[in-house]
């Protein structure tokens, strides 16, 4: 019988040999299987996922119906090449998604950053315009387009030349960083786009976007008040400048909505969207209407959009998701969770804010004068993993409470038990 961790060590060192040393590997953590909301390690340990593999799995880990669409997908064909040819599986995919949001046009790609980037080139496209305006603590991704848009950490950025993108301040109400209240405030942090960015820095005439996410995500899972998205909103009609939605983490019924920004009564120009509508299969899509997305052949595709496999995937997931109900499940597991968390936080002055709409749940992690917890955050998310539970942090000291959306009532409680755990151990 080998020792404790020896397979995982062997597997991590050799990693370490191969692969980049760019990759953010928070634990060492080696996984082998998983089951609905449980991973199992190469040590046959297993764990509560918390984090849904950074919220791709909303679905689960091992659902049969996905199983059986790709396997039936890959007995026909894997590729077909969707950018100069065509195929019914993307078609239908596209279908669905038109569907389910009320959009009239899909750009299918592979990932989260390529939606982004699809998404900024077509509104630079549209508009004829060359700069764009994003928000501070955001994360759109790591490719040079959508790292401009990217400000959560200055690590991210480092060293990279930015298209040009100017930053504004998000609603985070907890720790306003116009130092105001809300609702007294009026919102301002929104208003300062006009009061000072378009006339001091950047002119309308030259915004082609307004690049949001409905939650911010990386950045502290950070959820505005009701009226910030409606005076952004307001904002890009009345300055003739499109709204981008980055629904990449927040989408796919995460927040009971397919979309998270229609908890706000409020329609994007643009919508970008990944993680879950893959079921884990690497899918991007950028959405919008026929009028803006009317460019013409050549001027935007790609090798592997529209992958037969991750469109049976995809389509399958998302038939899934509606099927299972699995935005009422984010409501009614989300409401609990935070009701517990909130329990939590009356009983341990670490934690200062909880905060989320369904299962897009943070808690913030502080000091006696406030100040973020850092290192205890970071120490908080190790024991709960030695204890057999999976987290992952956000913004300075946030955990993310992101776990599948079909996960049971008893894995909550088993995994806020462990949490408890380690925040006593504090």
């Amino acid at each position: 019988m080998p020792e404790k961790n020896q397979t995982a060590r062997e597997i991590i060192n050799r990693d370490h040999k191969v692969s980049s040393p760019s990759l953010t590997r928070s634990f060492d953590l080696v996984v082998d299987h998983a089951e609905g909301s449980t991973i199992f390690d190469v040590e046959r340990k297993s764990y509560i996922d918390f984090a849904s593999s950074v919220a791709v799995m909303n679905i689960g880990y091992n659902c049969s119906k996905v199983k059986q669409a790709v396997c039936a997908q890959m007995e026909k064909m894997v590729h077909c090449g969707y950018s100069d040819f065509y195929a019914e599986e993307p078609v239908k995919l596209c279908e669905k998604l038109c569907e389910m949001t009320g959009y009239e046009k899909v750009f299918l790609s592979n990932s989260g950053t390529e939606a982004v980037e699809a998404a900024m080139k077509l509104a630079f496209w549209y508009t004829r315009k060359n700069s764009m305006i994003a928000f501070y603590r955001a994360f759109h991704g790591r490719t040079l387009g959508a790292l401009s848009l990217t400000s959560s950490k200055i690590k991210h950025k480092e060293h990279f030349p930015s298209l040009r993108v100017l930053h504004s301040d998000y609603a985070y109400c907890y720790r306003c960083p116009l130092n105001l209240e809300y609702p007294e405030c009026g919102i301002s942090c929104a208003k300062e786009i006009e009061r000072t960015i378009f006339k001091r820095e950047l002119s309308p005439k030259d915004t082609a976007a307004i690049v949001v996410e409905p939650i911010q995500g990386e950045g502290g899972f950070i959820v505005p008040p009701p009226e910030f998205h409606k005076e952004i909103r307001r904002i890009c009609d009345e300055n003739d400048v499109l709204m981008i939605a980055d629904e990449i983490q927040s989408g796919g019924f995460r927040t009971g909505k397919f979309m998270a920004l229609d908890n706000f009564d409020v329609r994007a120009d643009i919508v970008c969207m990944s993680k879950s509508i893959g079921g884990g299969i690497p899918l991007g899509a950028t959405l919008s209407s026929s009028r803006i997305m009317s460019w013409p052949p050549g001027t935007h595709a790609n090798t592997f959009g529209g992958n037969l496999l991750a469109a049976a995937g995809g389509l399958a997931t998302l038939d899934f998701m509606e099927s299972a109900k699995l935005g009422e499940k984010a409501i009614e597991k989300g409401n609990y969770l935070i009701k517990r968390l909130n329990e939590l936080k009356e009983k341990y002055p670490i934690i200062g804010d909880v905060r989320g709409i369904g299962l897009m749940t943070g808690v913030e992690l502080v000091e006696e004068n406030k100040a973020p917890a850092i290192e205890k955050r970071d120490i908080i998310i190790k024991r709960s993993l030695d204890g057999g539970l999976i987290l992952l942090p956000a913004g300075d000291s946030v955990i993310r409470f992101v776990p599948p959306l079909i996960i049971k009532s008893s894995e909550i409680d088993k995994g806020l038990e462990i949490f408890e755990t380690a925040l006593g151990s504090i």
